[in-house]
């Protein structure tokens, strides 16, 4: 059989109802199915490799990845590829019908590419504050592709030979940020493509919201003190946050995405919660490490 044009890589681990969800978004792409491969990498999931082949149900490759963390697995999900072009997404996201198609149309004009995140919602009814905070703030790969030269992993597009010369994904890094700015460091240019589009669910409640920066702001401390002076710019950075409160609120108040006096509230006050958490567990990150 000739082998397929893209490798799509589905990191995953423990979690196999969104991954059904996901593999049946990206097996009804508007793709020739015959020109794309889906590489399911699973974490070593506490369900076993069985009931995760069960959910897999034919509709992808399953490898296992026996090195725990997300850049592991998609690591060992290139490694399996056949594809000549990567498309990456994660398995509690859902595709639009369109996403292969137009991302891999967005290389034409770039070396790698970035896609639009959508923040969802699995209920209906009112927001809690984790939700509404997400959905104000949460993936905004715009910003992140055209000012900060980066795109979350969740929605990312490369040729397989620039991925071979830039290297894997790092761990113990915000590996998403830390891959992209290597590409760019080695001349390589991002691209955004606002009709590539992925959806990702909101955090339901403040400890999962917790759970995702714990993660952020461990994997940011060891990115930042790694470059000269880091130590300095962290502590820089983490005293701007107080202030940052006031500099985000009016995204608030002018977001199109909440509804009423409430919704602005619980996002209000999320955001003032998180961001003096952050402070707090920056000045611990620093006193434990240094």
């Amino acid at each position: 059989m000739a082998k397929p044009k893209v490798s799509i890589i589905v990191p995953h681990y423990g979690d196999p109802a969104p991954l059904d969800r996901c593999l049946t978004a990206l097996a009804a792409q508007d793709y020739d199915r015959d020109d794309y491969e889906i590489v399911v990498a699973d974490n070593l999931s506490p369900q076993g490799g069985e009931a995760i082949s069960a959910v897999v149900a034919g509709r992808a490759r399953l490898i296992i990845a026996t090195e725990r963390g997300a850049g592991p697995a998609r690591n060992a999900g290139v490694a399996a590829a056949q594809g000549a072009y990567l498309a990456f997404t994660d398995s509690d996201c859902i595709p639009a019908p369109d996403w292969l198609a137009n991302g891999l149309k967005a290389l034409d004009s770039s070396d790698f590419v970035g896609g639009r995140m959508i923040v969802s919602r699995e209920t209906d009814g009112a927001k809690s504050g984790a939700e509404a905070f997400e959905q104000v703030f949460a993936f905004d790969n715009e910003d992140y592709v055209l000012n900060k030269g980066f795109t979350v992993t969740a929605n990312l597009f490369c040729p397989r030979a620039l991925f071979d010369r830039v290297g894997g994904f790092r761990v113990g890094v915000s590996e998403d940020l830390e891959w992209c700015l290597r590409a760019r460091d080695m001349g390589y240019r991002i691209g955004y493509a606002p009709a590539a589009v992925v959806a990702h669910p909101a955090r339901r409640d403040w400890p999962a919201l917790l759970t995702k920066w714990r993660r952020i702001n461990r994997e940011m401390y060891h990115l930042t003190t790694a470059a000269p002076r880091g130590r300095l710019v962290w502590l820089a950075r983490t005293w701007a946050l107080p202030l940052s409160i006031v500099a985000h609120a009016p995204r608030i108040a002018t977001s199109r995405h909440l509804a009423g006096t409430g919704e602005r509230l619980s996002a209000l006050g999320t955001l003032v919660r998180l961001r003096m958490w952050r402070f707090a567990d920056a000045h611990r990150l620093l006193l434990k490490e240094r």
